[in-house]
């Protein structure tokens, strides 16, 4: 392993284990008795998140005002976009069927990162990534039932 995956692999690996417990909290939540709606839920948890993000921002002294006028804004804004008709259709769908197919189904970011990572970011394309790849759509096919 290289220096550079044993700094963001700690990371990678917090984020696996903290996102397994967000899709069946949210099921829990947006389902049966006293039923937070969905689009309620994105409200409050991402606020927090905002909250967490900007503790983090001021513990680290990264600043915030200086990376606004960053010609690479346009990606984190459009990114934004996504993430929140991502997060949005995530915990719709949660609230409307099981975490058992709805997970692994929204999983496919995964794979569909990886390709345009591929693609369009020149990052390398092995025969093992694409049986990887393969392997993680055929996972999601037989988990999710559909």
């Amino acid at each position: 392993m290289d220096a550079t995956a044993t700094t963001y692999l700690p990371y990678a690996l917090l984020a696996m284990g903290a996102y397994a417990l967000v899709s069946p909290l949210m099921r829990v939540a947006t389902t049966g008795p006293n039923a937070i709606p969905s689009d309620v839920a994105v409200v409050v948890s991402n606020t927090l998140l905002v909250a967490m993000a900007v503790g983090v921002i001021a513990y680290t002294g990264q600043g915030f005002a200086t990376h606004l006028a960053s010609p690479k804004l346009p990606h984190v804004l459009a990114a934004g976009v996504f993430l929140g008709i991502g997060i949005l259709a995530l915990y719709r769908s949660l609230s409307l069927g099981p975490v058992s197919v709805v997970t692994p189904i929204f999983a496919m970011f995964l794979v569909f990162s990886s390709v345009i990572g591929f693609l369009f970011l020149g990052e390398s394309f092995t025969a093992r990534k694409g049986l990887g790849i393969v392997f993680a759509a055929a996972a999601v096919y037989l988990v999710s039932g559909a």
